[in-house]
């Protein structure tokens, strides 16, 4: 078929050899596919503002630049997240772009895809039954009260966030689910870069602590083999395109509010090795998923992007301005010039990593070309690059101008990233150099069971691994009804979790749950399949 897979290797030169077909229309690419092959790619980071309920449009003009890079002459791949079905039968619906920029086939992706997620979920369970068995049978020096290992599902289903665990008589504990993209294995999965270090991480996973405070890593258990046999394929990046065509790796999923935001490092390589631009995107709005891109995919990878594209619409910063959802296509150019002030800290905190920033205006029909106009107007005043997309409507013949102000901005020149902290700060410095310097807090405050929580991993030398923030993707403090730039706040940690084996740890701030919950009207109800055995709604 026209622009199938194998067009799709043909392009990016990848041997057919190192295909392993699931269908006519997506392939996994084996990693030998990447050992010949040096990084000659310039790594484009798409984030944005704060989202909204009104839509920003990350990943729609994440597909539409790579689209019109390549109308431009380019050679270009994306780089992009799987889907979580979380979502999909939530609130947010689907994950694959929008309108004339969407990677296909987008029911597919959006569903099972290539069942990675299973096997992610499948591995992570099964290091959770193996440390029960070992409580029941009484061969760890794990006590029940220890265990800090959790189950996963890829669903909303706030009733398991807390739950009991009848695991025989006095082994009863008290435990819960986390969604598949906030796993440690999920985690993993994107920061390993091959086999053996996928392995090595799993090993030091760390599942709990001993009454002394000693670490008791996943390696005690014996499943590192089991896991690695459900892992093993899934570890290979997934190839598709986008609907004009553009070779698309789609790759890992973890969520940027309670995870670390970012696709698969191997992923990202696979691009940047087979073009010579790689179109990323990092989840929710720059203070997240942005900060976690650069403290911790880049930290651990040595990856660098040479430019960072920030995406805005009219109707988020009107509303981040004080318009109600219901009248955002009325013009109001006071509360849009209130809600560029949103726009402006994430400007502000891009330029600390100190790379290229072009903002892209994502063009919905009923955006006044005056009020267009004053968010270039703003741009330029700072001296930050502006183009507006219509990817949507016109694909990549419409994010023609933003590709070619891309291209520009870019320079050939390379220089270190620089961090915001350094490993050997203590995490309490680590905290205020994000809260700071990303949200524009004036401090950080921990509770007494963060307290707690966190003498025990740094009693345990965990003090030197990178933080991993859950925080609302609402708003820029840790409160989701404080819209545009809020100022004169602190922010609360409330509790810690450790991820070792991915390596970092995660400070729980606010009212975050790592297992969202499903709205009151959930998408799922939308979602049907007709007796053509076609599926809609999605």
């Amino acid at each position: 078929m026209p622009n199938s897979i194998l067009d799709q290797a043909h392009e990016l030169q990848i041997d057919p050899g190192h295909l392993e077909f699931y269908g006519r229309d997506k392939a996994k690419v084996s990693l030998e596919a990447l050992a010949a092959k040096p990084q000659r790619g310039k790594l484009i980071l798409v984030s944005a503002i704060t989202p909204t309920p009104a839509g920003e449009g990350k990943t729609t003009v994440s597909i539409s630049l790579a689209q019109g890079l390549r109308k431009a002459g380019a050679s270009v791949a994306l780089a992009l997240r799987q889907p979580s079905m979380g979502p999909v039968f939530g609130r947010k619906g689907g994950a694959t772009g929008g309108g004339m920029s969407t990677v296909e086939p987008a029911t597919s992706i959006n569903l099972h895809f290539t069942g990675d997620f299973h096997a992610i979920t499948s591995a992570h369970n099964l290091l959770s039954s193996a440390i029960d068995n070992r409580l029941f049978q009484g061969n760890t020096r794990l006590p029940k009260e220890g265990v800090l290992w959790k189950r996963v599902m890829d669903m909303n289903d706030r009733s398991l966030r807390r739950i009991q665990l009848d695991n025989g008589g006095k082994m009863a504990r008290a435990s819960g689910f986390d969604i598949t993209a906030a796993s440690e294995i999920m985690a993993i999965l994107c920061l390993a870069e091959s086999l053996a270090d996928l392995r090595s991480r799993i090993d030091r996973i760390v599942v709990g602590f001993t009454e002394e405070g000693e670490p008791v890593s996943a390696h005690e258990f014996g499943v590192t083999g089991a896991m690695m046999a459900l892992l093993k394929d899934a570890l290979k990046p997934n190839l598709v395109r986008s609907v004009e065509g553009v070779p698309a790796f789609l790759h890992g999923g973890p969520f940027a509010n309670i995870a670390h935001g970012c696709n698969s490092v191997l992923a990202t390589r696979m691009a940047l090795a087979h073009a010579d631009f790689a179109v990323t995107e990092a989840g929710f709005a720059f203070d997240l998923g942005g900060e976690k891109f650069m403290h911790i995919k880049c930290r651990q990878s040595g990856l660098a992007p040479s430019a960072i594209v920030i995406v805005a619409t009219l109707r988020a910063l009107k509303m981040h301005g004080g318009v109600a959802l219901a009248d955002l296509t009325v013009p109001d150019t006071d509360a849009l010039t209130r809600g560029l002030e949103n726009l402006a800290a994430h400007l502000d905190a891009a330029a600390k990593f100190q790379r290229p920033i072009v903002v892209a205006v994502n063009r919905f029909y009923t955006d006044s070309e005056d009020e267009i106009a004053l968010i270039h107007d703003f741009c330029a005043a700072r001296g930050v690059a502006c183009a507006t997309s219509d990817g949507f409507a016109k694909g990549g013949e419409g994010a023609l101008g933003l590709a070619r102000t891309v291209q520009a901005a870019v320079s050939d020149q390379t220089t270190p990233l620089p961090f915001l902290y350094q490993a050997d700060f203590s995490v309490r410095d680590k905290l205020n150099a994000i809260a700071t310097g990303i949200y524009g807090a004036d401090g950080v405050d921990l509770t007494e069971e963060a307290e707690a929580r966190l003498r025990v991993f740094e009693n345990a030398g965990f003090g030197r691994l990178p933080l991993c923030m859950a925080k609302t993707q609402n708003s820029l403090s840790d409160d989701p009804k404080r819209l545009g730039r809020p100022t004169g706040f602190r922010l609360t940690v409330r509790d810690f979790e450790i991820a070792a084996g991915a390596g970092f740890l995660v400070a729980l701030t606010g009212q975050m749950m790592r297992m969202p919950a499903l709205p009151k009207v959930p998408a799922a109800e939308r979602i049907a399949v007709t007796d053509s055995d076609d599926i809609i709604g999605i």
